[in-house]
């Protein structure tokens, strides 16, 4: 029995950070470091993906905290350790602050105070802003989206120490993503979210609004993500790529305004958004390349 706890128990701290939401926020740190027009420092680059990933990971753990009595009512978070009983309150929030302390002190010195700095108002503003108003209005999702979108930022002024306008373009592309990804969550989670008190547009707006907001955002998403190329940061290969996904993308948010469109439309929109963000990575990587 004992050599069993601790692996579990450490599965379980993990689980406070939200793996799968750190990996994808690290993967927009590296694309921000990467694009950024000085020479790749492998200290500070591995400095900015450890301080990033302490940085959301403390984030989601308070997040998690907050909000476990919620999560106790939504079946699709009712077994993560705090409802589920197997982590105590008191050790998910010490943990939860020492990822955050890690985090400031890692950017900091490994990078620079700004970095640090946008790292630590990004953690306050989820915590403290974003979360709280999930129970009370809609507007919460784009308030959550500006920390949300915060990882390819670091990794620019983890770079350059400046904020410049290919940044702020990294910074609107994540942003703007997360608005269709989640309002195709809220569509086929609703029912969930009801039960937690958690105030999404299709409960307060009604599911049609929320479809036409996904497909505005969708099409605000292909022109930011085409602004990259005016700026030189990418070229004649990633035009292509972005029009192309970005395209598809909205193709897809169009069929969700059919009548018809229901649960199993939602999940197909919410996983093309999961594809959409590493494919337009990739279009990166590849520019660079070529």
């Amino acid at each position: 029995m004992t050599s069993n706890a601790n692996p579990s128990r450490l599965a379980d701290f993990v689980a406070l950070t939200k793996p799968g939401v750190t990996r994808m926020c690290l993967l927009t740190t590296l694309g921000g470091l990467a694009l950024a027009p000085v020479p790749f420092d492998w200290v500070t680059a591995t400095c900015a993906m450890g301080g990033t990933a302490c940085a959301v990971g403390g984030a989601n753990a308070f997040n998690m905290w907050l909000e476990r009595d919620a999560d106790a009512r939504m079946s699709r978070t009712r077994r993560r350790p705090l409802p589920a009983g197997r982590l105590a309150p008191a050790a998910a929030v010490r943990f939860a602050w020492l990822l955050s302390v890690i985090a400031i002190v890692v950017l900091a010195i490994g990078t620079n105070l700004l970095t640090a700095a946008l790292a630590a108002a990004a953690i306050a503003s989820y915590v403290l802003v974003y979360t709280p108003l999930k129970y009370r209005t809609p507007l919460a999702l784009l308030i959550g989206a500006v920390p949300g979108a915060a990882p390819p930022l670091l990794g620019w002024t983890a770079a350059t120490g400046s904020i410049d306008a290919p940044a702020l373009v990294l910074f609107g592309i994540l942003l703007i993503w997360q608005l269709p990804h989640f309002l195709a969550i809220a569509l086929y989670r609703q029912d969930d979210y009801a039960r937690a008190g958690i105030r999404i547009v299709p409960l307060v707006r009604g599911p049609a609004i929320a479809k036409i907001q996904a497909v505005a955002w969708s099409m605000v998403l292909l022109p930011i993500s085409i602004m990259l190329v005016p700026l030189g940061v990418a070229g004649d290969t990633y035009l292509v790529c972005a029009v192309v996904i970005g395209t598809g993308f909205l193709a897809w948010s169009f069929t969700g305004l059919n009548d018809q469109a229901g649960v199993r439309w939602a999940r197909g929109f919410f996983f093309a958004s999961l594809v959409y963000l590493p494919a337009l990575t990739l279009a990166l990587v590849l520019d660079v390349a070529v």
